[in-house]
């Protein structure tokens, strides 16, 4: 069976094929296409069983009942979200729905902390002067966080 995955950004495919090639052992092929789903290109979409959504597609009633009428059973959304997929619409047409259940919370609240510190330290801004050969301080300095209070907003996964 050939799936066909929407709004696949170059940097992506690779690990997605990847992703692909090891829990299905050549038993399905993928299609990737950078284009996003939604009414004008849902006819890219005909004879697939299977969809793989990005969180940018519209699947709104209108592209799901396209995809239904064309042979979709299945949307599989690359992401935790699902709020661009009109959840009624896909049950009253059959359709099954599924997305990511969590990300790891380890990297996000790592990548949380690494925003911190980049703003702190102003590491963009350090960045861009260094490409452009300046490597003056003024307006760089950050703080240090040895004896601050650092507050964490929420205690779910992420926040613990």
């Amino acid at each position: 069976m050939e799936i066909v995955a929407y709004g696949v950004l170059a940097d992506e495919e690779p690990l997605l094929r990847e992703a692909f090639d090891s829990a299905f052992a050549g038993r399905h092929e993928l299609r990737c296409l950078r284009l996003f789903l939604d009414r004008d290109t849902t006819p890219t979409a005909l004879g697939h069983e299977i969809v793989l959504s990005s969180v940018n597609d519209t699947l709104d009633a209108g592209v799901l009942r396209s995809l239904a009428e064309g042979g979709t059973r299945m949307i599989a959304q690359r992401s935790t979200g699902y709020n661009n997929i009109d959840l009624t619409a896909a049950r009253e047409l059959g359709l099954t729905v599924a997305r990511v259940s969590y990300y790891s919370p380890y990297a996000v609240a790592e990548f949380a902390w690494t925003l911190a510190l980049a703003v702190d330290r102003r590491i963009v801004r350090a960045a861009q002067r260094t490409r452009d050969f300046d490597f003056r301080l003024d307006g760089l300095m950050g703080r240090d966080l040895r004896g601050r209070t650092a507050g964490v907003v929420g205690t779910g996964k992420i926040g613990a």
